[in-house]
């Protein structure tokens, strides 16, 4: 049964005086004592208390004043995840200022539309390539920008891996306390914390003013949501997506002022090193990371031995089954339980182990993540929490939790949250979370709210209990020239789900029927190679024409054409030579697919499926 707005309560009020900085200052000083961080230093890793955390908070705040920076003034960051980040986002605060956080892949243009639209005063940096990236931009001695027609504000550039947080605490040392207590005071609800740029999937991407009020609510909400159960002292969680990203800002934020241990890494590829080394208790990533978990574990047990490979499809369908049964009056039955006792033993303890041991559970958002992938998550005892959000939902707007979890959704709305859906069918949100404008942008303003409403762009229903189905993209709606209506998101999910396929994108637009191309992860290319003898050196526009690698492709694209009617199924595809990558500006920094880029980028490709 669906029905159309659904509310859940608040459950906490916020006084007006009451933001981030004032709740990490308040734990700070009633529990200078607990671990807040652990950091690398010296080729080891150094906890980082509470009181010694506010220390340099202040410190560098001081820094920053002294380096000109007033009340109301921007600051960048471009920076990889790192201890430094979250120090500067809360010193950024205590100045006074906001914040414009800038992803390090981020291309030269895309830096220079940031930094000149927020006018940026400052910049901290990570690196000497993205110092020298961003020089272009400082004002020189008669006011103008080293590059010809830029408007950049620019004025001073600290990088982080050329002492720059220590240098803004020398250049502060001379500033008086009371004044970061002062700026600290001024903060109110309706003051504009951080300007987040939206990832830009379709054009020039938007500043989203996120007030203080909107960061509180949104913090507040996850911490008193079911979701936030390890945002409290003792309790450990490694920060690895990009601090740029809100949905990991706005957790990090939650768990430093609830006084949970953090550390930081920003090299997915090496994530299972530090996951064995911190052990956290719970594990916030895109789809694409528990994906891996899962292909990394298949592909261990496969190399093992044949035997190895079909115990871990057993164990792989025994959690599903047994996960689907939870959703039963009846719950999982005897021989369930037993299989899930076995593989226990032989599976599942493995795959825990590569998370560090620890693990409870994982959150994840950005794009869906297939039915059978939480399912096998949770069968084996570590569920992974579906939510929903976007940029100028100020993160989480939706998500479930183990008290109220439907695989396929993605949960009911966060603590305050409003969540409607419109006449076209697609969904909205109002609430103290939701942002009020953007900036410098009435127009995209006026066209992002009815009546007081945030329209998301994403097609949805919600159910009696709040939970919110996606079930497409108003914008990718395709329309053959048959006139049939698709949704290509939920198939391009199924076909995913093949841990050969790393994309897939639908066509078919005006077409006279549904295509799709199709990407290949390298890994398991080369994988697939190996197990057929096929020369690594052979290339994949040589591969594509394989009949055997094709059959695999098609057994994917039959799963997904098994869910709609034969109007809507996918009647040819193609295979890219190449993966997509955010290198080449296909992808946004949280890893989705930007259409309009990739549909012009291959459109020979496009042309050639409906060559008669």
């Amino acid at each position: 049964m669906s029905q159309n707005a659904y509310t859940t309560d608040l459950g906490f009020t916020v006084p007006p005086e009451e933001n981030c900085l004032s709740q990490l200052i308040a734990l700070c000083e009633t529990q200078p004592h607990i671990v807040l961080f652990s950091r690398p230093r010296n080729y080891d890793w150094v906890n980082v208390t509470a009181g010694e955390f506010l220390e340099e908070v202040y410190e560098a705040a001081k820094g920053l004043v002294a380096a000109g920076v007033e009340s109301g003034d921007r600051v960048a960051i471009l920076s990889a995840t790192r201890y430094e980040w979250s120090l500067m986002d809360f010193a950024i605060w205590a100045a006074g200022a906001i914040s414009v956080p800038i992803y390090p892949s981020s291309s030269m243009s895309q830096i220079q539309w940031i930094l000149e639209d927020s006018g940026a005063k400052l910049a901290l940096t990570e690196t000497r390539d993205h110092t020298q990236l961003i020089s272009s931009f400082l004002l020189q001695d008669d006011g103008t920008p080293r590059l010809a027609g830029s408007t950049s504000k620019l004025q001073k550039i600290y990088e982080f891996n050329a002492s720059g947080v220590e240098t803004l605490k020398f250049e502060g040392r001379d500033v008086e306390q009371s004044l970061i207590d002062a700026r600290v005071a001024a903060i109110t609800h309706d003051h504009i914390g951080s300007i987040v740029y939206t990832s830009g999937t379709t054009g020039r991407p938007k500043g989203v003013e996120l007030t203080h009020g909107n960061w509180i609510h949104q913090t507040r909400a996850l911490i008193f949501n079911e979701i936030g159960e390890v945002a409290v002292p003792g309790k450990r969680v490694v920060t690895f997506l990009p601090l740029a990203h809100v949905l990991q800002r706005a957790v990090s934020l939650a768990l430093a002022m609830a006084g949970a241990t953090q550390s930081h890494w920003s090299d997915t590829s090496t994530l299972t090193v530090e996951l064995q080394r911190a052990r956290p208790n719970m594990v916030l990533g895109v789809p694409r990371v528990f994906e891996k978990v899962r292909n990394a574990a298949y592909n261990k047990a496969a190399d093992g031995s044949a035997v190895g490979k079909r115990v871990f499809l057993e164990a792989e369908r025994a959690a599903i089954e047994y996960s689907k049964a939870m959703e039963t009056s009846e719950g999982p039955n005897r021989v369930q339980k037993a299989k899930r006792k076995v593989f226990e033993k032989l599976v599942y303890s493995k795959l825990k182990d590569a998370m560090g041991g620890a693990v409870t559970y994982g959150i994840t958002g950005g794009s869906a993540m297939s039915a059978d992938l939480s399912h096998f998550f949770r069968g084996m005892g570590v569920p992974v929490f579906e939510g929903y959000g976007l940029t100028e939902t100020c993160a989480a707007a939706c998500v479930n939790n183990k008290v109220g979890q439907k695989i396929g959704t993605v949960g009911p709305p966060v603590n305050g949250y409003s969540v409607r859906i419109n006449d076209d069918g697609e969904i909205e949100f109002a609430g103290p979370g939701v942002f009020k404008q953007y900036w410098n942008n009435p127009e995209a303003t006026a066209e992002a709210f009815d009546e007081g409403w945030f329209n998301t762009g994403d097609l949805g229903e919600v159910d009696d209990e709040g939970f919110v189905r996606i079930t497409g993209r108003k914008k990718d709606l395709i329309v053959t020239a048959g006139g049939k209506n698709v949704s290509p998101g939920p198939m391009e999910e199924i076909i995913r789900q093949d841990p050969l396929i790393s994309n897939a994108l639908i066509v078919g637009d005006g077409k006279p029927f549904i295509g799709v191309l199709v990407t290949l992860d390298e890994d398991e290319l080369a994988r697939w190679k190996a197990d057929r003898n096929i020369p690594e050196h052979r290339k994949l526009a040589e591969l594509a024409l394989d009949a055997s690698l094709r059959a695999e492709v098609q057994d994917a694209i039959n799963m997904a054409n098994a869910t709609v009617s034969h109007a809507e199924a996918i009647k040819k595809f193609r295979i890219l030579d190449r993966d997509l990558s955010e290198k080449d500006n296909e992808m946004t920094p949280t890893m989705k697919v930007k259409r309009n880029v990739v549909f012009e980028r291959f459109s020979e490709d496009i042309d050639k499926l409906y060559e008669r």
